[in-house]
């Protein structure tokens, strides 16, 4: 891992992590933490599902666009991106080289058993859960790693012992 001045963002499927990970691993490291979730929501002024029912993907990836294009902008922040951000090439464009990403990943098994209960639009309509990760996975687990600097499992970890290994390995990263 070459160090460089820039933001770690977390990328990853759904439930890998990204916002529980990124916001323990920015307080424990004193670094402004944004989540592309909230900040969707903060703009929106409304919940980005209720967009995504109301205007479509496009109309969410837009905005997802341009969020990145302002996360790109800032330095030393830790970044979650959504769990479909890095699938798209503008995106991955966009946030070349202004940090370092990293994918954090845990079986399709895993991923659904953590977010069961949450009520997000599905990708691919019509399917399970299971099914709409097992479908974005085989489309685009090479668009994920790809994008990557660092892959990371949290598979059978806990949150603390995650946030440790990962502070270990961005010492040299972050200068400290």
């Amino acid at each position: 891992m070459t160090a460089r001045p820039g933001n770690i963002y977390f990328c990853g499927m759904i439930g890998s992590g990204k916002t529980t990970i990124g916001s323990r691993l920015a307080q424990d490291l004193a670094l402004p933490f944004y989540d592309l979730d909230r900040e969707m929501d903060r703009r929106l002024g409304y919940s980005f599902h209720r967009l995504v029912q109301e205007r479509g993907w496009v109309a969410f990836r837009e905005l997802e666009y341009s969020i990145c294009k302002d996360f790109a902008k800032l330095n030393r922040s830790i970044v979650c991106l959504g769990g479909g951000t890095v699938r798209y090439e503008w995106n991955r464009d966009v946030l070349r080289g202004t940090g370092l990403i990293i994918l954090l990943t845990a079986s399709l098994e895993e991923l659904a058993r953590r977010v069961r209960l949450a009520d997000r639009p599905r990708v691919n309509v019509g399917t399970s859960l299971e099914q709409d990760l097992e479908k974005i996975w085989s489309e685009a687990g090479d668009k994920y790693r790809q994008a990557a600097d660092l892959i990371y499992s949290t598979e059978n970890k806990t949150v603390d012992e995650t946030v440790d290994e990962l502070k270990s390995r961005l010492r040299a990263y972050l200068g400290r």
